[in-house]
């Protein structure tokens, strides 16, 4: 996790809890070159994923491709040490709100798709990702743990699509052909 060695690096002066994973990206801070290159790396996975996720729906797909191309710009908008930065913020509500949906428009339904593109999982994952967001953005408004908010939905929109995978591979050994 990138923003655990950024954070360290970053030392005393950053609060986990109160501020954003963005904020260790900021230009002049010490381990922004971490957090920066745990975007793009994070942004590079999302399209791979997306490029190689047959059994799932197209518009999935291409919503997961599109959250990877929103994790490497917001590499490559960063957020400032302090304060806002509209380009930034809107880049990553795109980013968040693609991969809260990706789930959803992944789904198919039938006895032979993998356990986690089905209708069911993939609605509670989307509405999971939802949740959290909202959380993030009402810890936002009121000042409160955001960076608590922030790590919790992008661990759950950063693991799904592994989840996914693995729900796809174990078909792929069970069935002996791609679903």
């Amino acid at each position: 996790m990138g923003w655990l060695v950024a954070a360290s690096l970053q030392g005393p002066p950053y609060d986990p809890a109160a501020q954003t994973i963005s904020v260790l990206a900021a230009p002049g801070n010490s381990g922004s070159w971490v957090m920066t290159a745990a975007f793009i790396a994070l942004g590079v996975c999302h399209l791979l994923t997306a490029w190689g996720l047959r059994p799932a729906a197209t518009a999935g797909r291409a919503a997961l491709a599109a959250g990877g191309v929103s994790a490497v710009a917001v590499a490559m908008v960063p957020a400032p040490s302090s304060g806002g930065s509209l380009s930034h913020g809107s880049v990553a509500v795109v980013g968040f709100t693609v991969l809260a949906a990706w789930p959803v428009l992944a789904a198919r339904a039938g006895t032979g798709v993998p356990w986690a593109l089905r209708p069911f999982p993939s609605l509670g994952a989307t509405a999971v990702m939802a949740a959290g967001a909202a959380w993030f953005l009402i810890e936002l408004h009121l000042h409160g743990a955001v960076g608590v908010a922030e790590r919790a939905v992008t661990a759950l929109q950063s693991v799904w699509p592994f989840v996914v995978v693995l729900s796809c591979l174990r078909g792929f050994r069970r069935d002996g052909c791609p679903s």
